[in-house]
């Protein structure tokens, strides 16, 4: 048996263990999941379904046709709205977790980029961009005052 892999939500309320071997993630830029992160792409990992199991909470589901033409239903906390995992009946016996869900970031090794034809510009962050351990000193909670000058 492999080690354990834990994960879950933002509040905790749902949590999921996984007993394999991850596959390789995928960084996948198209509008949906721009829009499902919120942010400029998507990174998944696929995991064997016979070994991945909700051991808390019950995932909220909402089904769409993608622009592949395929149908993905997603799954996320119903409470604090954290994407969970992605399911496709093109490939029952997979599933797709989030890369932020995993409680060790260190699990996720991209291996490629889909739907690169959508990237938008700002999603490389130039190396030049100031960067800071943890909060931007100075005025960082009246914000305003900065940008809009």
């Amino acid at each position: 048996m492999s080690e354990m892999i834990t994960g879950g939500c933002l509040c905790g309320e749902i949590s999921f263990e996984y007993t394999d071997s991850p596959g390789p993630a995928a960084y996948c830029h198209c509008t949906d999941c721009r829009r499902i992160t919120g942010s400029a792409f998507n990174i998944s990992v696929p995991v064997s379904l016979a070994f991945f199991e909700i051991v808390s909470g019950s995932p909220k589901a909402f089904t769409k046709r993608a622009d592949s033409g395929h149908e993905l239903t997603r799954y996320f906390c119903g409470d604090c709205g954290s994407p969970i995992y992605v399911s496709s009946p093109r490939h029952p016996e997979i599933v797709y977790v989030k890369a932020g869900a995993f409680d060790d970031p260190d699990l996720v090794k991209p291996s490629h980029q889909s739907w690169t034809g959508s990237v938008v510009a700002w999603s490389k962050i130039d190396d030049d961009l100031p960067g800071y351990p943890k909060h931007r000193p100075g005025n960082r909670h009246n914000w305003t005052e900065t940008w809009k000058k």
